[in-house]
């Protein structure tokens, strides 16, 4: 990588079952994010990232050619990576260490998503659909979105060859069934979505660290009402 290389990292997880479903990673969190979302668990990552200490490229390079071995390869999440200007060349240094590459996103940058996957560059992409794709979806993301750039990253990832998942944290108070319904009526057909628990400690919005999670009952409830429109439906984060 060149020294130009803009990447900034400011966590790691170095083996990780848990953001790459049946592979062992090593997770990255980079702190750059266009949104502001409520409910966000790592908003001090993006909001004060000078507070963390920086994993610099040489560390990670170092542990990753050590256990290349062992790992399936890197998840690569924030913040928003699509922000980064060095992601593509940065995703092709992992992939010379013989890694795959999961990346994390948004969704608001569809050019680069779709050169990413033109190109083959990666091997698994998990966009977040906060919520309707319509006036609903400013209130979940704390900023006002282009919504032609979200439905467009959408269509891309589905229409590609790629393994792919769409999801959506379940947020008391900010969604509801119809929202949830709304969602799979975009994303109907697409081959996988996942339910993500809401965690309330340590939300972005202080208000929402008081409103408690839906149970694992209610959750269940919600995906078996909308199974018939993916291949796969999964639950993450139940207790």
């Amino acid at each position: 990588m060149n020294k130009e290389n803009d990447i900034l990292i400011k966590g790691i997880v170095e083996s990780s079952l848990l953001d790459w479903d049946k592979k062992i990673v090593t997770t990255i969190y980079l702190p750059k994010c266009n949104f502001r979302c409520p409910f966000c668990h790592n908003w001090e990552l993006i909001e004060t990232p000078e507070k963390f200490n920086t994993v610099t490229l040489t560390q990670l390079d170092r542990y990753l050619r050590s256990n290349q071995d062992f790992l399936d390869g890197v998840c690569i999440t924030g913040g928003e990576p699509t922000l980064y200007k060095s992601l593509t060349e940065f995703i092709e240094h992992i992939h010379d260490l013989g890694l795959q590459v999961k990346l994390d996103t948004n969704g608001t940058n569809p050019s680069l998503l779709k050169e990413l996957i033109d190109d083959q560059k990666v091997d698994y992409i998990a966009m977040d659909v906060k919520g309707p794709v319509d006036e609903r979806y400013n209130r979940l993301c704390g900023i006002n979105v282009n919504l032609k750039k979200i439905k467009e990253s959408i269509k891309i990832i589905r229409s590609s060859s790629i393994e792919y998942e769409f999801r959506t944290t379940i947020v008391p108070t900010l969604l509801n069934d119809q929202d949830i319904y709304d969602i799979c009526s975009l994303l109907s057909g697409a081959k996988k979505y996942a339910l993500q628990q809401f965690v309330p400690n340590h939300a972005r919005d202080e208000q929402l660290r008081k409103i408690k999670p839906f149970d694992n009952e209610a959750l269940q409830h919600i995906k078996e009402g909308i199974e018939s429109n993916f291949t796969h439906v999964i639950l993450r984060g139940l207790k």
